[in-house]
């Protein structure tokens, strides 16, 4: 107990160190968990294969795949209840080969102890800020909790280039609260999508292109360095059923070396893995591996204009035995009549 709340003083603290800028090397970490239940299920691997309003996030370029509104919520328990992280979004195709989509992406982790106020002289009660101090120890009465609170707000646009080509670009704004701290950031990505052949799909989007700057009310200011996500998917086709396996390919160039899959200098690479089982468009399994060492599996009901994807992950790691699995749900409403086709 006592670490973690060391711990959680360290980090805070140092979120109010001097004014700066730095290259924050997991400054963009919130925004890498994805959206989706469908995609989680499959590792996340979605680059190339990413056909509904989620495409959005994935490759912006997708997008330009609707041919009909879609709306999409989706929440998520991730590693238990230690993190709340929510969807929401909308996409509306127009004119013959363009796409506008709106996404809402919300991350929480609440309950952190505060102990900036609770560190006293063991002897007099008096309140100091200085762990090596002698007589240095936690009043527990005077811990108190704070919250870590991300936003990000995505505005997409996308274009049907050609029939086998298209491309898409994203503005996102992102909110950041830490305690009564605070930071702003703008950023910009760029994706594109094309069908070299039938049934099979070749993505990219290149995100953060321009490097995000997210400024802290504090004069801190990061640096999110842009990542580079490939993508391939084929789908092949058995009577009533079809198989789609997808491989994607994150590649960042933030110097995290032994924290990636491998790595040449600065620049480091991370797979993630999926495949999808569809019967009759009707219901689907999926199972897939990620960036972070996580398995999922997943599986898929598409009504009458609703889709329920639902998605479960676990540390296969054991270092990470004691996070919590997590459970997503998301639901996708499409207005499939004639008066809102493209």
């Amino acid at each position: 107990m006592i670490q973690r709340i060391l711990i959680a003083a360290l980090f805070l603290l140092s979120s109010v160190s001097f004014a700066q800028i730095t290259i924050a090397k997991y400054g963009g970490e919130f925004l890498s968990v994805g959206v989706g239940g469908r995609a989680s299920g499959m590792g996340g691997a979605q680059v190339a294969v990413a056909n509904d309003v989620t495409a959005a996030y994935w490759n912006p370029a997708a997008l330009a795949r609707l041919d009909y509104p879609q709306i999409s919520l989706m929440h998520e328990e991730h590693f238990g209840n230690l993190v709340n992280y929510n969807y929401a979004a909308v996409a509306i195709p127009f004119q013959k080969n363009m796409s506008l989509g709106v996404t809402l992406i919300r991350l929480s982790v609440d309950g952190i102890p505060d102990t900036r106020n609770a560190q006293v002289d063991a002897e007099t009660g008096a309140s100091i800020n200085n762990i090596l101090y002698p007589n240095w120890r936690l009043d527990y009465s005077k811990i108190s909790e704070f919250s870590n609170v991300d936003y990000a707000l995505y505005v997409t646009f996308a274009k049907r280039q050609s029939e086998n080509f298209y491309w898409g670009a994203n503005v996102k704004l992102i909110k950041r609260n830490l305690a009564e701290y605070s930071a702003l950031g703008i950023g910009f990505d760029i994706g594109g999508w094309y069908k070299p052949a039938e049934n099979l799909f070749i993505g990219a989007n290149l995100i953060d292109v321009t490097t995000t700057m997210v400024a802290w009310s504090t004069g801190k200011t990061d640096l999110i360095s842009p990542t580079l996500k490939i993508g391939m998917g084929y789908e092949f086709h058995f009577s009533n059923f079809t198989i789609l396996p997808t491989y994607d390919i994150d590649t960042r160039f933030e110097n995290r070396k032994f924290a990636s899959t491998a790595n040449v200098g600065p620049i480091s690479f991370d797979p993630r893995f999926g495949i999808e089982i569809g019967y009759d468009d009707l219901l689907s399994v999926r199972a897939g591996y990620n960036d972070i060492g996580q398995f999922s599996i997943g599986a898929g009901v598409k009504l009458p204009k609703l889709n329920i994807d639902y998605s479960f992950a676990r540390f296969n790691q054991n270092s990470f035995e004691r996070l919590g699995d997590s459970h997503r749900i998301s639901l996708i409403l499409t207005l499939e009549e004639d008066r809102f086709a493209r």
